[in-house]
């Protein structure tokens, strides 16, 4: 690939330093092979457009945010750092993308959210159980607290 030189437009550079940034960047640092100065690019991964496909048959925009914002939710007043929870939504996020087509249902996102959690932290998988498999009763919720026991 080239990236053409900002001082004297050669087209030829190599890279000498590459680093992972911030938001699925990549940083590179180039050096001209004509005039030898360097330079920064940053190239973005481009990533085909997810849809969730909700329980009543909507559509919308997959939100890694609002994957973040359940399980933060989940995770409120748990020993649990924002380092693990960037962790958990990564590893949901890479699982939903290597999903055989572009159309996720909320059912596969739920149930690894909660296969996530669940190795986490079971009082934060618990409480995003009870709201996401909507616990009609008290025996429901002490049936799931058996199976995790």
């Amino acid at each position: 690939m080239f990236k053409e030189c900002p001082y004297c437009l050669f087209k030829e550079t190599r890279v000498v330093d590459k680093r992972d940034s911030e938001g699925g960047s990549v940083r590179r640092r180039r050096e001209c092979l004509r005039c030898k100065k360097r330079f920064t690019t940053h190239e973005l991964v481009e990533t085909i457009a997810l849809i969730v496909v909700k329980k009543d048959g909507r559509r919308e925009p997959f939100d890694k945010e609002k994957i973040k914002r359940g399980i933060l939710r989940a995770c409120e007043k748990r020993p649990i750092s924002m380092e693990q929870i960037d962790t958990v939504v990564r590893k949901i996020e890479a699982k939903i993308r290597n999903y055989k087509k572009n159309e996720i249902p909320t059912r596969i996102i739920g149930e690894e959210i909660m296969k996530q959690l669940k190795q986490l932290d079971k009082v934060a998988y618990i409480r995003f159980a009870s709201v996401y498999r909507s616990f009609a009763d008290v025996d429901e919720f002490k049936k799931e607290l058996k199976e995790i026991s």
